[in-house]
């Protein structure tokens, strides 16, 4: 066997591949973030627990808006874990670095952002009351579905990361780095570097924020198609 090309190897570099696909996907959960905060009654599409947080200043304060463009986001997040997690878990076999089972569920969070992506070129990037909680439900039911394919990885997350950057930052106090840390920075970057790309875009150029939402998602998914493409043209080579 050549030196370089052994299952360790291999494993070692699926490990790398997903998680440059996870930071990918972190793009596009800061982006959705920001634009759902800015322009749809701000609220937040993935970070449930500021939503929970933002029930609770509508209930004090008496602020029906918040209370149901919250709830609407609550309510669509949990329809999306509720749709992503059957379809997920369906992978062929344990000890897959990036089952197809999880390339699928992202081709469905993909078909629900292009309706959002629709809905938001119609309302021409001001919708209005009514179209809000239509585009919250949207985006919310697209990070729920995402949250749900990302859960089935294993132990991370690209949409709720609270964990994951008291992870880092733990295992830079305790010097106790974990093979995952790199991947942890990567994506607590990513959701950074997502908001600001969509909240510019929302702000200043609305037509073209489908784009900046999409594409990642979309890197994401060819580039998993491919990788099981060449997986199953590899797997004939590694059984005789």
């Amino acid at each position: 066997m050549a030196a370089g090309t052994g299952p360790a190897m291999t494993r070692s570099r699926r490990g790398a591949a997903r998680d440059v696909l996870l930071v990918l996907l972190t793009l596009t959960t800061g982006a959705v973030d920001a634009a759902s905060f800015l322009h749809l009654g701000n609220v937040f599409s993935s970070v449930i627990t500021g939503n929970l947080v933002l029930l609770g200043v509508a209930a004090a304060t008496g602020s029906s808006s918040l209370a149901i463009h919250g709830g609407t986001a609550l309510a669509g997040y949990a329809v999306g874990v509720l749709i992503g997690a059957p379809i997920a878990a369906r992978r062929a076999s344990s000890g897959e670095t990036w089952p197809l089972s999880v390339t699928v569920t992202l081709a469905a969070e993909f078909s629900v952002l292009a309706g959002f992506s629709a809905g938001w070129e119609v309302t021409g990037g001001s919708p209005g009351s009514t179209a809000q909680l239509l585009l919250i439900a949207a985006l919310a039911v697209a990070m729920g579905i995402q949250s749900a394919a990302v859960r089935e990885l294993g132990g991370m997350s690209t949409t709720y990361l609270t964990g994951t950057l008291t992870a880092v930052i733990t295992e830079l106090a305790t010097r106790d780095r974990k093979p995952g840390l790199i991947r942890s920075a990567g994506v607590l970057a990513a959701v950074v570097s997502g908001a600001v790309a969509g909240g510019l875009v929302a702000e200043h150029a609305p037509a073209w924020l489908p784009a900046v939402v999409m594409t990642p998602l979309a890197a994401v998914v060819i580039a998993s198609i491919t990788f099981e493409m060449a997986d199953a043209r590899a797997r004939p080579r590694r059984d005789r």
